[in-house]
């Protein structure tokens, strides 16, 4: 009976953005480097070395704003991927600077929202975080914010029924993730860690595989595969719809392997990491959750796990975020 009740619930919050659009499938070459014709090909040689694809060139172009009357300050730099999109090649971040009173060295949290969050979401976390200690910096993903071009109204081209866009559009979220890093690491912070919320998650676990500063991850919903998430998920109905008649689930995954957490558990070893899911998510089915938790318990590799009793949606209304927040936070914590 709870089972029904959340799953019903989750089908009203997911129903009360109803602009999305359903898409036309196209296979992306104009997003591909280099001169593959193949999908495939390209893939490959994209796994044949995540390091060059995930890490971006050092950059000194940082700006960083007065304090706002809420006392954060913005951070913007460039992009290392540059888009067709003007508005998309700059960063923007949110800089919450915590007078620590903790002794030994300072911590900093890089927080990488959900798929379409507002220009608000995850400020409270943030907070939440400066009152634990650690500074936070909250990282507006591409095509979201001040870098949705006109002609959007969600982030779509980020995931979306174009397959080398959606790969490439995660890969610049990643080497932004990393720039944002290595603005934290130059200003003094030596205890680094990252959380990711939904899409977040995913996109903090690729950034942590190829980002030796971080010590630390929490991820807030979770799956092994990208593309099952789409192929299965409420909240990406849409996206599958553009999707069905043009690939299957098999080829899908083979395709999006680059930015499927599955593949780069084993260079995760030597962090900390937090693995949080709900028990009645539709968005991240819990069995992909639960095979995920189950990779890395089969691995060996050190993490932590905590289930929430609800679902996705649910998961940012009360009673859930306060206890989805204090996990989250009690994690970092202890681990930075």
């Amino acid at each position: 009976m709870l089972q029904i009740a959340f799953h019903a619930w989750e089908r009203r919050l997911a129903s009360a953005t109803p602009d999305r659009v359903v898409r036309q499938f196209e296979w992306g070459f104009d997003w591909v480097d280099g001169p593959d014709t193949d999908l495939h090909t390209w893939i490959e040689r994209v796994m044949a070395d995540t390091d060059e694809f995930f890490t971006p060139p050092p950059t000194l172009e940082y700006s960083l704003s007065a304090p706002s009357e809420d006392g954060d300050r913005l951070l913007s730099f460039p992009s290392a991927l540059v888009t067709p999109h003007r508005e998309n090649n700059t960063v923007y971040c949110r800089y919450f600077e915590t007078r620590s009173r903790r002794r030994g060295p300072r911590a900093a949290v890089l927080v990488l929202p959900q798929w379409n969050a507002d220009d608000g979401g995850h400020i409270g976390l943030c907070r939440l975080l400066n009152w634990n200690g650690m500074s936070a910096l909250r990282l507006s993903l591409p095509y979201h914010h001040q870098r949705m071009p006109p002609e959007l109204h969600r982030a779509d081209y980020i995931v979306s029924s174009n397959i080398a866009r959606t790969v490439q559009v995660c890969r610049q979220a990643v080497l932004d993730a990393r720039r944002a890093i290595a603005w934290l690491a130059a200003r003094g912070y030596e205890r680094i860690g990252i959380l990711g919320t939904s899409l977040g998650s995913c996109l903090a676990l690729l950034t942590t595989a190829h980002e030796p500063l971080i010590r630390a991850q929490a991820l807030n919903h979770i799956s092994p595969y990208f593309a099952d998430v789409v192929w299965r998920g409420l909240s990406t109905e849409h996206v599958r719809k553009g999707l069905d008649g043009h690939i299957d689930l098999d080829t899908l995954r083979d395709l999006w392997k680059p930015i499927s957490p599955r593949w780069y558990l084993d260079r995760l070893r030597d962090r900390q990491t937090l693995l949080v899911y709900a028990k009645y998510d539709l968005t991240f089915p819990v069995d992909l959750s639960e095979d995920l938790v189950r990779e890395f318990r089969e691995r060996n590799v050190p993490h932590q796990a905590t289930v929430l009793p609800c679902g996705h949606y649910s998961t940012g209304k009360t009673p859930f975020k306060y206890w989805d927040g204090w996990a989250l936070t009690r994690f970092l914590k202890r681990a930075l």
